[in-house]
């Protein structure tokens, strides 16, 4: 069933598309006479020689006639290595550089993404110590905890857009970058659906002033193969058109004992600049076909502590399932005068995930290794997602004080679907030892698509203004949003529905969520002082079929934080050390009359407390390191388990830390070596703390090497994940207690780049 918008909306949409006044505009942090240029990982080298600090962008305006010139798209450039930028878009607050940000902001770049031959957004955000990974890298979807909160897909953005990322699992070949914002996001980005941990920005590529012709083959263990490739050029008499094209196709047997994966990306991005406009269009399509099994995740408070299996292990041999997702985004900006920009962008997702995608969790795990595998269950999942923004931003002054001033708006609607077919009875397997289960899963009928089962409707309305005191040295950012949230949920489709489906909860809530935001430079432009306190309305969980309140919406519920810290540019290499606190609640289970499932609900409060450290840039000559160290002290408060209260909440490891080396030999600069080690510290498995999955340690490789055959450059690169092939349970699972996430095998990945 397609929502339909309300007639006071299709007006907006309507003089939206008639004026064309479509696009997000950037901050002001880079000057005009540099927008053209648009970072892309071949320019990566071009783009080191503005590593250093700027302070482009900033001009004296005299006060009897303030003409300012709001700056134009662009990204800012990448830092010096390359691995990461120099900064990020910050949602209304557009481009901007990290020191210039209160907030603890890394983005990584395409060549991160292209050396270490990340394929899915797992890959790139292995690489950050804020990051924990939620669902088990060999599963369909992909969950993360940023200062150890939960993110879900919902909370990553497209191009600074909400509710138009890719679903599930994140395809990162047609990306520029990966921003990772640390905290609370809603004010930034508009809408409710927001994180209160963090959230990743993602930025597509843009064809950039040279042409570009990549193909990249490669191969990972144990026997997948695939290509990409990038294509990218600019036309017109000034190069005002640009086109972008990415492809990939993967096939072949993964890392998971026996199973298969088929994976299609195709993604295109157009844009137009010329005079007052700046216009661009994102479209792709990605599709995830798996056969023979997933990994799964483990249910360990019945008996205790059990040794963690291999990483290949495949429980649920005999199943399959598939992924789609499509989405198209237009956005733009145009210049009503030299200081004030019209900005606008509408996009549309439709994703849906077929048979066996969820669900494979292992029951009752003894210490010999037998367990039960969950009830067999065939789904269709579907999504459809509309979303909007408009706004003005301006950049005027006052007397010794420039104003850069955004009034703008954001809405989302989503309809959601859930229907599926289950088996009978739960099935006798070995963690150790598996068993296929594809009989039973073959006798169960896959469902049509179901009827809707919740329908979620966002909208927000923004006022900032950044204030600029002494030539920059002090930045405040000033601002509140208005955020609505409405959700509807629906009775559970086991079957293909017919007929309207029965209400089942409802929630229409709003919040005043303000925001502070301060930046000072007391020494110059190489060291900042920030600090931010922000709220945000997050929309509650719709419950899953685990529990026996199924379906039920839970509550929306603000969040808060403060955050203070310091950053340190010496232009080739930069440290952020932060000090936070976030305030959110925390969840319970209760048993359930008459029900062997429980009750999932809210209880009391999670607090969670910490330091982070980030780090990025060159140490010494030829010698990259990308990285840092989190302490995370979490703590439950208000409780109604009044045994809970003071606990550490499940999942919550206080020490984490990343650390990626990067080497470029002396005795040959083509060939350059990496090592990265990846550590996470004990953590409980569930809020009443009775057993704690202890720390680990994962070590993974790299070389990479850059030839000519034929005048044609190449560029080799072998990387070997989990080095000494460790068998570990990396964390618990999203948003359940005691269910444990099994760490990934060994891993080898080969490819080579031709620039053609």
């Amino acid at each position: 069933m397609k929502k339909k918008l309300s007639p006071a909306r299709k007006r907006l949409l309507y003089a939206l598309i008639g004026s064309s006044l479509f696009w997000h505009t950037p901050a002001i942090t880079y000057a005009e006479d540099t927008a053209e240029t648009v970072a892309t990982a071949d320019q990566a080298d071009t783009q080191a020689a503005f590593a250093a600090p700027t302070t482009a962008g900033q001009r004296e305006f005299p006060l009897e006639k303030i003409e300012v010139t709001a700056s134009r798209e662009m990204l800012p450039p990448p830092y010096a290595g390359g691995q990461a930028a120099r900064g990020a878009k910050l949602g209304v607050l557009g481009n901007k550089d990290f020191m210039d940000t209160p907030f603890n902001v890394t983005s990584y770049t395409a060549q991160t993404m292209a050396d270490q031959q990340a394929d899915t957004l797992y890959d790139v955000l292995i690489n950050d110590p804020s990051v924990r990974f939620t669902a088990p890298a060999g599963q369909t979807g992909e969950y993360y905890k940023i200062r150890g909160l939960d993110v879900s897909r919902e909370h990553l953005y497209f191009n600074g857009m909400q509710g138009l990322a890719p679903q599930y699992r994140v395809p990162v070949e047609f990306l520029e970058r990966a921003e990772v914002l640390k905290g609370p996001s809603s004010f930034l980005y508009g809408g409710v659906s927001t994180s209160v941990g963090g959230a990743v920005n993602l930025v597509p590529k843009r064809a950039g002033e040279e042409d570009i012709t990549n193909f990249t083959t490669g191969y990972t263990s144990s026997s997948h193969w695939g290509g990409h490739i990038d294509l990218g050029r600019r036309f017109g008499e000034n190069k005002e058109w640009g086109i972008r094209f990415n492809g990939v196709y993967a096939d072949g047997d993964t890392a998971t004992d026996g199973q298969s994966r088929e994976r299609l990306v195709g993604a295109l991005g157009v844009d137009y600049r010329k005079d007052k406009w700046r216009l661009s269009l994102d479209a792709y399509g990605s599709q995830d076909y798996f056969d023979n099994g997933l990994i799964s995740m483990y249910y360990l408070s019945t008996n205790g502590y059990v040794k963690a299996p291999d990483g290949s292990t495949n429980l649920y041999k005999g199943t399959s399932g598939a992924i789609r997702n499509n989405a198209v985004l237009f956005k733009g900006e145009y210049d009503l005068r030299d200081n004030v920009i019209a900005y606008a962008g509408i996009g549309k997702l439709s994703d849906n995930a077929t048979g066996y995608v969820n669900g494979n969790h292992i029951l009752s795990v003894q210490p010999d290794g037998t367990a039960i595998a969950r009830t067999v269950f065939k789904q269709y999942f579907w999504t459809d997602t509309t979303a909007s923004e408009f706004g003005l931003r301006g950049v005027y002054q006052t007397g010794a004080v420039k104003h850069q001033v955004v009034l703008g708006a954001n809405f989302l609607d989503k309809d959601y679907s859930a229907a599926y077919n289950m088996g009978t009875g739960h099935y006798l397997t070995d963690i150790y030892n598996p068993v296929s289960l594809a009989a039973y899963y073959n006798s169960i009928a896959q469902p049509g698509k179901g009827n809707k089962t919740k329908v979620t409707d966002l909208s927000s309305y923004l006022l900032a203004d950044t204030l600029s005191f002494d030539e920059d040295k002090v930045q405040l950012t000033l601002g509140v949003r208005r955020q609505n949230v409405k959700t509807t949920s629906y009775t559970y489709a086991n079957t293909t529905a017919t007929g309207a489906p029965a209400t089942t909860t409802v929630y229409d809530a709003h919040a005043n969520t303000p925001m502070v935001g301060l930046v000072v430079k007391p020494w110059g432009e190489s060291v900042s002082l920030y600090a931010n306190y922000i709220e945000a309305l997050s929309e509650g969980v719709q419950v899953s079929n685990l529990y026996a309140n199924e379906g039920e919406v839970l509550a929306p519920y603000k969040t808060k934080q403060h955050e203070f810290g310091v950053k340190w540019d010496k232009g080739d290499f930069a440290n952020t050390l932060a000090f936070f606190q976030v305030e959110m609640p925390s969840y319970m289970t209760t048993p359930s009359a008459g029900s062997a499932k429980s009750i999932y609900s809210y209880d009391g409060q999670q607090k969670n407390r910490g330091i982070e450290w980030n780090t990025f840039g060159n140490v010494a000559k030829h010698l990259r390191l990308l990285g840092g160290i989190a302490y995370t002290a979490g703590e439950l408060v208000r409780s109604n388990t009044v045994a809970n209260n003071g606990n550490t909440p499940f999942g919550v490891p206080r020490w984490t830390m990343n650390a990626g080396v990067e080497w470029d030999t002396p005795w040959n600069q083509d060939l350059t070596l990496s090592l990265r080690a990846v550590y996470t510290g004990s953590q409980y498995i569930d809020n009443a703390n009775t057993l704690k999955l202890p720390s680990w340690v994962r070590y993974d490789i790299g070389a990479r090497y850059k030839t000519v055959i034929n005048k044609t450059p190449v560029t080799y690169r072998l990387s070997v994940e989990n080095l000494f092939d460790k068998h570990y349970w990396e964390g618990l699972m999203y948003g359940f207690e005691s269910f444990a996430t099994l760490g990934g095998p060994r891993t080898v990945k080969l490819s080579a780049t031709m620039q053609l």
